[in-house]
């Protein structure tokens, strides 16, 4: 009895909600929550991105759901340095990209179009969020920084150099110099940060640059300041007074950016450290090399949405725990995902959901409908995009059908693909029996319309007729229909492409 009252109240606790009531209870008296994510904008913005930005999606939505205002930020970070050309870069282009190293990447133009290189990725991204229902509020590190919103900060952290050198250092085999600053200057003529500070007093910042630049600036006046990583995101925590911040396995290691950032906003700015969530990585599986080079071969939201309709996308991400790895299948195992999906959704109508499996549809919705969605599984689309028999289909499998498409096109192993044919292909070789059995079922179909279950029961009523094997009979048919050794279930090939189509087939034997 015990037992099954603590499974009992296990179900009750869906991932999100327990780090909302975390939340709540450590961040007692507030009136709002500030839940926080943010990716540096360097290239094609990945799955992986969206992994962060959906856990504060779900965590933002948990504390809503219990009575709480929270707001969910986006930071861009797209006034961070160019590191390095990415992949995707046209090769005749690699080499002019190769100046704009060391320049804020939202200074640096697109290499595809007009306007900025920041700007194109995170168009992309924002428009793809859109499309998943996450809708934060984004915020460009750029404009912030370019309109001097954290001077006062800044301050701060350069007057705590020496107490954020020693939270660095205790982490770091070589420890930092004397000449280190919290902060890079971006040259106001070249616009790099290849400079060197030579003094600072107040506001005021000297600096040369090796360019050959050499100037003095009020960094209240001039935008051209930016914190360095492990500085700049506890800063911004308290700017924002975030309260839940996710992050990746890896920045939460022992000495990670994560773990020095708690300390510093701790110590240098005097702010109580978000709550956080850490997260494993997600890889494709099934792609075969088939996700677009000219990405970096980095896998999209885009690249998923081909494949999966935007709840199940979702329901990907909200069932799987963010501190556990997955792949998201591009294989066979789609089919699975869609019927797990579509059973989830059956039971969630019939109200058979446990609370746990009531909150993960619930949250991988876009909008829960007040009737259960006429839903056509996957597998079955399948056989009717290859058949052409979609005209009669509803809104929601019509979306379905485009997923389906895609996916035999990019992705489909050829036990899937197939061709009705309109003669039996002369390289077709049938023994006696499964001739014989051919013409038996020729006959069935000759007399009447059947149900699947029914014509299935035909099927082997004929195979112990004839005295064949079913694996024999079931080889011949679809060597006649297809021309492959193996296709769709036969029952539904059959009632699906019509009699009259197969007998013409058939009457060829």
């Amino acid at each position: 009895m015990k037992m099954e009252k603590n499974k009992s109240e296990k179900e009750k606790f869906f991932w999100a909600d327990k780090i909302a009531e975390e939340i709540i209870k450590g961040r007692k008296g507030k009136k709002i929550y500030t839940c926080a994510s943010g990716i540096g904008v360097s290239g094609t913005l990945h799955i992986g991105n969206f992994r962060d930005a959906i856990t504060t999606d779900l965590v933002v939505r948990a504390l809503k759901n219990k009575g709480k205002k929270a707001r969910f930020i986006y930071s861009l970070d797209n006034f961070d340095r160019f590191r390095k050309v990415p992949a995707n870069i046209l090769e005749k282009r690699r080499k002019e990209f190769e100046n704009y190293i060391g320049m804020p990447v939202s200074e640096i133009p697109n290499p595809f179009g007009k306007g900025k290189y920041t700007e194109y990725f995170e168009n992309i991204f924002i428009e793809e969020l859109k499309k998943v229902n996450v809708k934060p509020k984004f915020i460009s590190q750029s404009f912030m920084y370019k309109k001097c919103k954290y001077a006062k900060l800044i301050k701060t952290a350069l007057e705590k150099r020496k107490e954020i050198m020693n939270v660095l250092n205790s982490y770091r085999k070589e420890p930092l110099g004397n000449e280190w600053y919290p902060l890079s200057v971006y040259c106001e003529k070249c616009k790099k940060d290849f400079t060197k500070i030579l003094s600072i007093k107040n506001y005021e910042i000297e600096y040369e640059c090796t360019c050959g630049h050499k100037s003095k600036f009020d960094f209240r006046k001039k935008g051209i300041v930016k914190l360095k990583w492990r500085v700049d995101w506890p800063m911004r925590w308290f700017y924002e007074k975030v309260d839940f911040e996710p992050g990746g396995a890896d920045i939460g290691a022992a000495g990670g950016s994560m773990m020095t950032s708690d300390k510093i906003v701790k110590e240098i700015f005097h702010y109580e450290s978000p709550f956080h969530t850490y997260y494993e990585f997600v890889s494709p599986k099934g792609v075969g090399g088939k996700i677009s080079s000219s990405k970096g071969n980095a896998l999209t939201i885009s690249d998923v949405l081909e494949i999966y309709e935007p709840e199940i996308v979702r329901y990907l991400f909200v069932g799987t725990r963010p501190n556990k790895g997955f792949e998201i299948s591009f294989d066979n195992d789609v089919i699975k995902i869609y019927e797990d999906f579509d059973e989830l959704e059956r039971k969630y109508y019939l109200k058979e959901v446990n609370p746990q499996e009531k909150r993960i549809y619930e949250l991988s919705m876009i909008k829960v409908r007040k009737k259960k969605p006429e839903r056509v599984s996957f597998r079955h689309l399948i056989t009717l995009v290859q058949t052409g028999k979609t005209n009669k289909l509803g809104k929601d499998a019509k979306k379905r059908i485009q997923n389906v498409r895609k996916w035999l096109d990019k992705y489909a192993s050829d036990d899937f693909k197939f061709e009705i044919q309109e003669k039996v292909n002369e390289d077709v070789s049938l023994s006696d029996k499964q001739k014989m059995a051919l013409r038996e079922l020729r006959k069935i179909l000759e007399i009447k319309d059947f149900k699947e279950e029914e014509l299935l029961n035909e099927f082997y009523n004929i195979c112990n007729a004839v005295g064949i094997k079913g694996d024999e009979f079931f080889t011949a048919a679809y060597n006649v229909i297809l021309n492959k050794n193996r296709g769709p279930r036969l029952a539904t090939l059959i009632l699906t492409v019509g009699r009259e189509k197969i007998i013409k087939l058939l009457k060829q034997i």
